[in-house]
């Protein structure tokens, strides 16, 4: 496992442009969280921030993107960005806890996320979104971010929204989740033990 767990990755496209630069903190780390995002997409930007606020990354993200097209390579491209640099920070998943969980609300929504370190790319997501739109941000996207960042990354992820009337906040109460269940998921045990009875994840 990287010591700094920090990574820094380009990613260059005919269609997205994305400079990514994060470190993933520690849950006692007392060090200042540096977060800017620019997508080029409002709503995307604010999910980004809330992963990485709830989650204790300090994460630089730009992307020029084909918006003039629409929201789609920018929003996929990104999470699939992301995820590689949340897999290379990692590093060998050794020494932490593996697994992750949370409920998190916003006001009247309340989501659900578990994690997994496994090395097994899945994503089940189910955020029961009605609206076209939020924001810039297609809906049909927002659970294709989760799943294209899980793939990438190469974890088990589960987000459920349990109840909630607003797709705003039906979302942020999804990104909210998966960032306090992947900050305990990556949180160091002590030991320099691959948890797995495998040997190897």
């Amino acid at each position: 496992m990287s010591q700094d767990r920090t990574a820094v990755v380009e990613r260059k496209t005919n269609e997205t442009d994305i400079k990514i630069r994060l470190e993933i903190g520690a849950l006692d780390s007392s060090a200042e969280q540096t977060i800017n995002i620019d997508t080029g997409i409002g709503f995307l930007d604010h999910m980004y921030h809330a992963l990485a606020k709830h989650g204790k990354w300090s994460l630089t993200l730009s992307c020029k993107g084909d918006l003039h097209i629409d929201d789609h390579h920018t929003a996929e491209d990104t999470a699939i960005a992301l995820g590689m640099a949340f897999k290379k920070a990692l590093g060998e998943p050794r020494g932490i806890k593996r697994y992750g969980h949370a409920y998190c609300p916003l006001d009247e929504a309340l989501a659900r996320a578990v994690v997994d370190i496994s090395g097994r790319p899945y994503a089940s997501i189910d955020l029961g979104l009605k609206r076209e739109k939020v924001g810039a941000l297609s809906c049909e996207m927002i659970p294709h971010v989760l799943q294209s960042f899980a793939t990438a990354a190469g974890i088990t992820l589960h987000v459920d929204v349990l109840k909630g009337d607003n797709d705003h906040h039906r979302a942020e109460s999804a990104f909210k989740a998966l960032a306090v269940a992947i900050r305990e998921a990556v949180t160091r045990t002590g030991s320099n033990d691959v948890p797995s009875t495998k040997g190897v994840l």
